[in-house]
Parts: C-alpha cells; sequence; structure tokens
C-alpha cells in the first residue's frame, strides 16, 4: 500500500467570531441566538459558566471569578471578535468594567457586551428615556436592576416582579403566561418596556407585545445579539424581532 502527504488549503478569510458564556442553568439563551443569527455568515461558540443559587448579589459576583477560564476555553489560543456574557444581573451586580477585564485576560482582543450595556446602549439608539422594568428576581435583585438604569439616567415609570430566586426555575416560566402579565403591566408614561434575564422566554413574544401595547419592547437577549451584530459589523434589517432591529 502507497500513502501519500497531501498538504492542507486552509481558508484565507474566516467568518467573525462570537464566543458566548451561558449561565449553566440557562435554557433559552442559545436558541435565541440561534434563532436570529442562523442565516448570518458567523461562527458562533458557547461555553457555560457555573451559576450559584439562590440568585444573590454575593453569588453573582462569585461566578463571575471564573469568567476567565470559562473565556479562554473559546478556542484556547485563538482570537474571537467579540465574547458576550450571558447575564444581566450578574453584570450590574460585578459591574460590567469586572466583567470585561476578566474577559479580556484571556481574549485580549475581543470586545465584550453584556444585556445591561446592551439596554443601554439600544435605549440610546432608539433615543427612548422613560422605561418601565419587569425582571423575574428577588425583590432585592430587582431592585439592583431599577437602580442600574436610575444610573445610566433613564426615567423608570413603573416595574414589577416575579420574586424567582432560581434561574432554573425562571426558565421554566410559560411563554403565554408571561405574555399575558406583561400585557397587564401599568406601564405609565413608559415609551418602552424592559424584560430582563435572557433566561426568560421573551424574544419570541416582542413583535406581537409591542403590537398590543404600541410601545417598543426590549428585552436582555434581543439586546445582547442585537448588541453582538453591533460589534462585528452586521447591521443589516431583521424581521420578526421587534423595532429594535428594524433601526
Amino acid at each position: 500500500m502507497n500513502s501519500t502527504k497531501i498538504e492542507p488549503k486552509y481558508r484565507s478569510t474566516l467568518n467573525p467570531r462570537v464566543g458566548l458564556i451561558a449561565l449553566a442553568t440557562d435554557f433559552r439563551i442559545e436558541k435565541d441566538f440561534i434563532s436570529i443569527i442562523k442565516d448570518q455568515s458567523i461562527d458562533f461558540f458557547v461555553n457555560r459558566i457555573h451559576c450559584y443559587f439562590p440568585l444573590t448579589s454575593e453569588n453573582l459576583k462569585k461566578m463571575s471569578n471564573n469568567i476567565t477560564k470559562i473565556s479562554d476555553d473559546i478556542l484556547p489560543n485563538e482570537k474571537l471578535d467579540c465574547v458576550v456574557y450571558g447575564c444581566t444581573s450578574g453584570t450590574i451586580t460585578s459591574g460590567y468594567s469586572s466583567i470585561k477585564k476578566k474577559i479580556n485576560l484571556a481574549k485580549p482582543d475581543a470586545k465584550v457586551t453584556t444585556p445591561s450595556t446592551a439596554a443601554v446602549n439600544a435605549l440610546k439608539k432608539l433615543g427612548l428615556k422613560k422605561i418601565s422594568i419587569f425582571t423575574p428576581y428577588s425583590k432585592a435583585l430587582n431592585d439592583e436592576v431599577v437602580d442600574y438604569f436610575k444610573k445610566e439616567n433613564f426615567e423608570i415609570t413603573t416595574n414589577s416582579y416575579f420574586d424567582i430566586s432560581n434561574d432554573l426555575d425562571i426558565g421554566k416560566v410559560d411563554e403565554n403566561y408571561l405574555y399575558e402579565t406583561l400585557c397587564e403591566m401599568d406601564l405609565g408614561k413608559a415609551e418602552a418596556l424592559f424584560i430582563s434575564c435572557t433566561a426568560l422566554p421573551a424574544l419570541s413574544i416582542i413583535d406581537k407585545l409591542e403590537k398590543k401595547l404600541n410601545k417598543t419592547v426590549l428585552s436582555s437577549n434581543q439586546v445582547l445579539i442585537w448588541d453582538t451584530l453591533q460589534s462585528i459589523g452586521k447591521r443589516d434589517r431583521i424581521e420578526g424581532f421587534g423595532r429594535l432591529f428594524k433601526n
């Protein structure tokens, strides 16, 4: 038998590379990302980070201690164009600068986006200042989310929350019940409704919520995916996921 060595030919151009850090307990976030980016020329990679219960400020900060290792394990020794930290409350409690620093220790050239910073970017892009906030969290964590947006100079008209302290339970919230709950929310004079938490099944109901409420509706995963696409230069109009993707 003869064996012949053949020289490989490598691709001369690469698609943008996105690395997602998802909570180990999150049922939703990969599905939402894929539903929007599936037709885009993007290479998408996911690693998961251990989540501690109950969801408290202290446990979310503890979780963030593992970010550098989790980031490094997404294509080790390879560059990523953007690293996405998929935790809204975790970014708020730990601080964006801390999250970014930990990611960039492993991926120094990567842009970093998070749901909370993406929400601020989206609201500024749309020119909206008055918002109503819905969260699934405990009262203490809910209040931290509200305070974050106040510090970012947004006026919070109303706020409602579920008081769930386990991320697995957040992921089990019924989509139809969530829609009905949000339709009945008192939004006051809000220009937009922000639905916090990457684990909630919110992305698929945004279009019909906007039609029902006649207001802009934003969710953690929606703004996170939008901001990710913005960061890698993918700015095409996308139908079916709210007004944000039509601007």
